[in-house]
């Protein structure tokens, strides 16, 4: 008994045993041997050719990962995600518009109060402010109403003599310059303005609580 090997392209060894009595070619057996064994088709893992290609079945399945896409619970999350920051962004706007608004109304007012004391010290003659705390207006030098942002609380802080009754209150000014002094309160929420009037000086400054706490 003999045994021989034969290899064909990389496949496993196969191994055929013959007698030496029937004077046959080794390598026609091994050639016999070789086309009548099973041939094995590739599967997915396997090697494909020299080019080193992976088996269509493999790159089916990273076709498919590389497509996937949202679930529906993560789309719900990203628009609960959108409504939370347009929802804290709208109330930061609406806050910020709200001061600004407030701001504006302070100045106006105090820019009323120095034009009443200017008129005073160029006519010679003494100046009324007036303001109106239930309806929400004043009235400086050009004697015209004006009406405070809605919404907004106005309160006096005047001498006596100056507070005729419950709702108007005056602040006075004098051809010096000086004043009857006083402070006007603008109010929106917990936030505090105050126009205050020196009764010395007639200076006007406006405070702004937020900015000193």
């Amino acid at each position: 008994m003999k045994s021989r090997s034969c290899d064909k392209s990389g496949s496993k060894h196969v191994f055929m045993s013959f007698k030496a009595s029937f004077g046959a070619d080794p390598r026609q057996a091994c050639g016999k041997a070789l086309a009548s064994s099973p041939r094995r088709t590739p599967g997915p893992g396997d090697f494909m050719g020299p080019s080193r290609r992976w088996a269509p079945a493999f790159a089916g399945a990273t076709r498919a990962n590389s497509t996937r896409g949202f679930t529906l619970l993560e789309m719900l999350a990203v628009i609960i995600l959108i409504g939370i920051a347009a929802v804290a962004v709208s109330i930061s706007v609406s806050h910020g518009l709200a001061s600004a608004r407030i701001n504006a109304a302070a100045g106006e007012l105090a820019a009323s109060l120095r034009a009443t004391r200017t008129q005073a010290i160029v006519h010679a003659q003494q100046s009324v402010f007036e303001v109106d705390t239930s309806g929400g207006t004043y009235r400086g030098a050009d004697k015209r109403d004006i009406r405070l942002p809605k919404g907004l609380e106005l309160s006096v802080t005047s001498a006596a003599s100056d507070q005729s009754s419950g709702q108007i209150a005056r602040i006075r000014f004098f051809p010096d310059g000086s004043s009857t002094g006083g402070r006007i309160t603008l109010r929106s929420g917990q936030r505090e303005w105050h126009v205050n009037v020196s009764w010395l000086t007639g200076a006007i400054t406006i405070f702004d609580t937020a900015k000193h706490t």
